[in-house]
């Protein structure tokens, strides 16, 4: 009676829940294992995430700074600063000069040469200026001929284009005027002495018979300045426009001394030296 029961109970709505019977220690370390194997491969596959995910971070950062070129502006004048103690300054220089006495039968001389020039910078805008200019070419003459009682300026020339020379030695004070990291506009004002060649080619004939100066020292005075242009702190393109003073004297006829402006400029460069005030 009993078994015919159990035969017909209905079977149990939810399996029982899968466990190791109790002596069976094979089965429960197999469980440990598969919960540990998918432990780590968890880990394993978020360590992997996160590796990649960093690498494809800094890549996707240093790629702009390796694909593309970074370009640095750099300002070549940011360093120019008006405080060094010495300059020099070397260019091409051309002068307009009279070879002979204003009002006499003499063309005008046009001469190049070179103009070197130092200054000694004592304060921030005064300077004493030294300057060395000499200057070559030919000029034209006073006419001239061959009369019985000798040589005479008038009538046809016997020379043509003479050449002539004159050189300058002046000093004096110089200004800083306007000035910025781009450029600068300088005065000067200098005294000195010239000397002038002009009979050295003449041939024959004397400074008289072509109206010219004979050769002399005679003083000299210039006033003008400077056009400076920044190309670096201590490189400068240089142009200096100046009116050239002198006085030359004639040792025949009235004797007299003669007062000739003239028009002189040079092109060139300046260096200023390291060496600050």
């Amino acid at each position: 009676m009993h078994n015919r029961d159990s035969q017909n109970a209905p079977p149990p709505k939810f399996p029982p829940p899968l466990r190791c019977p109790t002596s069976a220690r094979s089965c429960k370390l197999g469980m440990m294992r598969l919960s540990f194997s998918f432990t780590a491969s968890l880990l394993a596959v978020a360590t992997l995430a996160l590796t990649v995910g960093t690498t494809a971070q800094a890549q996707s950062t240093a790629s702009p700074a390796a694909g593309n070129g970074t370009y640095i502006a750099i300002d070549p004048l940011a360093n120019v600063r008006y405080d060094n103690r010495f300059d020099a300054s070397l260019g091409a220089a051309y002068a307009r000069i009279m070879a002979g006495p204003t009002g006499l039968d003499v063309h005008g001389a046009n001469l190049g040469g070179l103009d070197l020039s130092g200054s000694y910078w004592f304060k921030k805008h005064w300077a004493v200026e030294g300057t060395g200019r000499g200057y070559l070419g030919t000029s034209g003459v006073g006419s001239s001929e061959v009369t019985p009682n000798g040589l005479s300026n008038s009538g046809p020339n016997l020379v043509s284009g003479p050449f002539v020379s004159q050189y300058i030695f002046a000093a004096g004070p110089e200004w800083l005027g306007p000035h910025n990291k781009h450029g600068a506009l300088i005065a000067h004002a200098l005294i000195g002495g010239a000397y002038g060649n002009f009979d050295q080619d003449l041939r024959v004939l004397s400074p008289q018979n072509v109206s010219f100066y004979p050769n002399q020292f005679a003083p000299a005075a210039i006033f003008g300045g400077h056009i400076d242009l920044n190309r670096s702190p201590q490189w400068v393109f240089r142009i200096t426009p100046d009116a050239l003073m002198t006085r030359y004297d004639i040792n025949y006829g009235n004797k007299a001394t003669f007062t000739n402006w003239n028009f002189g400029l040079s092109v060139g460069v300046e260096y200023k030296f390291k060496k600050k005030r």
